[in-house]
C-alpha cells in the first residue's frame, strides 16, 4: 500500500486502466472544436447524432499558432447535451456520463479502423437529441450502431483516399 497523506491507496488503484478514458481522448481545444463543427460530416441514430472529421496531422498542426500542443491524441471525442433538451444540470450530466461510458466500452473497433487509415486522426462530437433521460442499455445499443456506421464510412472513404496518396 502507498501512503499519501491521510489517503492510503493500493498500487493497483494508481495504475491507469487500459480502457480508461484519458485526457488525450477528450476534444477540448477551441480551434479543433470549431473546425469540427464548421467542416465536419454527421451521422444519425436517434437519440444520438455524431459530427465527425478526419483530418491528417498536418491539418491539426495548422490550426495552432505554436504547433501541436502536447496531449492531442489521434482519436478525440466530446459529448454535448443541449440545455434546450434537458433543462436540469443533473439530467445533462447524467446523459453525458451515459454517452461517454457507452463510447468508452465500444470504441475499440473504431480505433482499429483508424489504425488501418494511416496518419489520419478522427474527431467526434456526440449530440444527444432526446427530450428525456434514456436508460444506459438503450444508449449503448444506439452507440454501437452509430460506431459501426462510422467505421464503415472510414473504411469506404477515408482509408481509400489515404491509400491512393
Amino acid at each position: 500500500m502507498i501512503q499519501e497523506g491521510n489517503i492510503a491507496r493500493s498500487a493497483s488503484m494508481t495504475a491507469v486502466h487500459p480502457q480508461a478514458f484519458g485526457k488525450m481522448e477528450r476534444l477540448r481545444h477551441r480551434s479543433l472544436v470549431e473546425g469540427l463543427f464548421s467542416g465536419g460530416r454527421s451521422l444519425y441514430e436517434y437519440p444520438l447524432r455524431v459530427v465527425y472529421r478526419t483530418p491528417d496531422l498536418s491539418e491539426i498542426e495548422a490550426s495552432f499558432r505554436d504547433g501541436l500542443p502536447p496531449g492531442v491524441g489521434p482519436l478525440q471525442m466530446m459529448v454535448t447535451v443541449p440545455k434546450r433538451k434537458r433543462r436540469h444540470a443533473v439530467d445533462r450530466v447524467k446523459m453525458r456520463r451515459r454517452i461517454r461510458e457507452a463510447y468508452r466500452l465500444n470504441r475499440a473497433s473504431l480505433a482499429r479502423a483508424l489504425d488501418r487509415c494511416g496518419d489520419r486522426c478522427i474527431q467526434l462530437a456526440f449530440i444527444y437529441l432526446h427530450d428525456g433521460n434514456l436508460p444506459f442499455g438503450l444508449v449503448e445499443e444506439k452507440m454501437k450502431i452509430l460506431l459501426e456506421k462510422l467505421e464503415k464510412k472510414l473504411d469506404q472513404n477515408i482509408c481509400r483516399d489515404s491509400e491512393g496518396l
